[in-house]
């Protein structure tokens, strides 16, 4: 178990969501801390493929044709 200090303006809006939702407020404290931990991950992983020197790059044409070539097929 861990404990966490909010200030009183965020815990009063994560009391309001949680109210508003039904749901409790560690629902709403793991999904962020969920959200947050993945971005951080997707960060460090991003910093460190951009060093690799076997990374395949693509210009913005690319992958614009790319794009509306999967758009197309999946009628997005």
């Amino acid at each position: 178990m861990i404990s966490v200090r909010l200030d009183k303006e965020l815990e009063k809006e994560l009391e309001e969501i949680a109210k508003l939702t039904k749901r409790p407020k560690s629902f709403f404290i793991k999904e962020a801390l969920k959200e947050y931990l993945q971005d951080i991950k997707d960060v460090l992983e991003a910093k460190k493929r951009v060093n690799e020197p076997q990374r395949e790059l693509i210009t913005l044409d690319e992958l614009k044709r790319e794009f509306n070539t999967i758009q197309k097929k999946f009628s997005l």
